[in-house]
């Protein structure tokens, strides 16, 4: 395992710096104003070849492991900018990559890598299930050579921007399955050519380009159900051990951009005679949050290595979410509060970004279920709920 941020992947962080570099804060605060998604910033990193970094060089992609695609989304959310608008096509692989049959890897991963397709949407949670994915009633029937699915799925961000869609049905009704957890498959949607399909988008305190999905007698080939019918709980699972993951290693990089920007303004901000930074009352916080992060970083490096080592790692990658999401809303909370009232003010970016960091305190899982799941899977405390 890499020893410090620094060394790990620096040829890497520093090409992603480069390219950030021109995409500045005037990019973002005018898509953000605009409700807009970052369609030139995705075209550059995906021509780049960062978005295929997970990909298998046979099939075009980069070949790299989780820590790497750790490094480029930290980078991009260092560097100010926000990877939500492509980081789905990293951590969904981890299903596609794990599970995926020959034939389905040849047909869609080149596409992918070469970025001929976007692979950005990921239909799991509805209205009325949330967190509790066994609850979902999205069904999927199967008929002849394909399946129709009927149901709806919600939070379901980038669905206007991808052409494809992972996809989470129940194949066997729950009541019928001894485990929860069974009867529950995964699909690879062409949206493309999808009839049956409905896309309403959602308007948030951020730019995420968020939508419902509905679902009316959808048909897909039986040919893009990933690995066995009714076995795709434990298949997401890795997609989102892999998910969890990466929303750290933006949190470690929206910590970084706090915690750079807040330093940087207490050296220059001068109130009665001084710096406001020479006070240790804007200075303390300022190290409080800097060694949080630091601290979240290296559990977050502790994941990725064993992800990328085929190692089971549920324990170690809800840690570095919650530690990383937490590291991150100290630092924003802490870099608002240095700033005062221009903190505030859109143009210095701060109140963008404590916007978009807020949201990894609940999505894409609140840090009060990964308490519970501590508590009982690692714990042995009894069940809470």
């Amino acid at each position: 395992m890499p020893a410090s941020p620094t060394s790990d992947h620096a040829e890497i962080r520093a090409a992603i710096a480069r390219l950030c570099a021109g995409y500045p804060g005037e990019y973002w605060r005018r898509l953000d104003a605009e409700r807009a998604y970052p369609t030139e910033f995705v075209q550059a990193l995906t021509k780049a070849g960062y978005l295929a970094c997970l990909i298998p060089a046979e099939y075009g992609g980069s070949g790299l492991g989780l820590a790497a695609a750790a490094a480029i989304l930290e980078e991009i959310h260092r560097s100010g900018g926000n990877g939500a608008a492509c980081h789905a096509q990293m951590y969904v692989m981890g299903t596609l990559l794990r599970h995926g049959s020959a034939a389905q890897k040849s047909r869609w991963l080149p596409q992918i890598a070469s970025g001929a397709l976007r692979l950005q949407a990921f239909g799991v949670t509805e209205p009325s299930a949330g967190t509790d994915t066994t609850a979902i009633q999205t069904t999927a029937v199967r008929q002849a050579d394909r399946y129709v699915v009927n149901g709806q799925k919600v939070w379901t961000s980038r669905a206007e921007h991808s052409d494809l869609m992972l996809l989470l049905a129940r194949t066997t009704p729950r009541d019928r399955v001894a485990k929860r957890t069974e009867g529950l498959s995964v699909f690879l949607v062409d949206l493309r050519a999808a009839r049956g399909v409905t896309i309403r988008p959602i308007r948030t305190m951020l730019n995420h380009a968020t939508t419902e999905v509905f679902f009316e007698n959808l048909e897909v080939p039986a040919e893009n159900l990933i690995g066995e019918e009714g076995k795709g709980f434990r298949y997401i699972l890795d997609g989102m051990n892999a998910e969890r993951i990466l929303i750290a290693s933006e949190c470690i990089g929206d910590a970084r951009w706090f915690i750079a920007k807040a330093t940087d303004y207490a050296k220059a901000r001068v109130v009665f005679d001084r710096p406001i930074g020479q006070n240790q009352g804007v200075q303390f916080p300022i190290a409080r949050a800097y060694a949080a992060s630091e601290a979240a970083d290296l559990m977050v490096q502790r994941a990725a290595a064993l992800y990328d080592g085929g190692e089971p790692c549920a324990k170690e990658a809800n840690m570095a979410k919650l530690l990383a999401a937490d590291a991150s809303w100290q630092a924003a909370d802490m870099c608002l509060q240095t700033h005062g009232g221009f903190g505030f003010a859109a143009e210095y970016d701060v109140e963008r970004k404590f916007r978009e960091t807020r949201l990894y305190q609940v999505a894409p899982i609140s840090t009060n279920l990964i308490l519970a799941y501590l508590a009982e899977h690692v714990l042995g405390l009894p069940r809470s709920y």
